[in-house]
């Protein structure tokens, strides 16, 4: 029962080997020191590949006609960070009324 916190304390998970900043190096380190086998490469394919391997579906088509293909047209540029939960937005970030 040691690794049950009481209640109120919040656990912190983002320091040492996982924190973001590093986390890439030092897990690619750990891994060495534990001679840990190479990735799966089954593990690395993309959402696209996922789908059409277990659920035999092909995310490009139509959901709607099944006929069309779908196509990136643009990519929007988004907040490099969201504001903190319940934080107030200041006036000159907001749109229009």
């Amino acid at each position: 029962m040691l690794h049950v916190l009481p209640t109120g304390v919040k656990r912190i998970r983002h320091y040492g080997v996982l924190a973001s900043s590093c986390k890439g190096r030092l897990l690619n380190a750990a891994r060495l020191a534990l001679q840990m086998p190479a990735a799966n490469p089954q593990a690395m394919e993309s959402a696209r590949g996922f789908m059409a391997r277990v659920a035999k579906m092909d995310v490009g088509l139509c959901p709607c006609c099944k006929v069309g293909r779908l196509r990136m047209a643009e990519v929007l540029a988004g907040a490099k960070q969201l504001p903190a939960p319940g934080a107030r937005v200041s006036p000159q970030e907001r749109g229009p009324p």
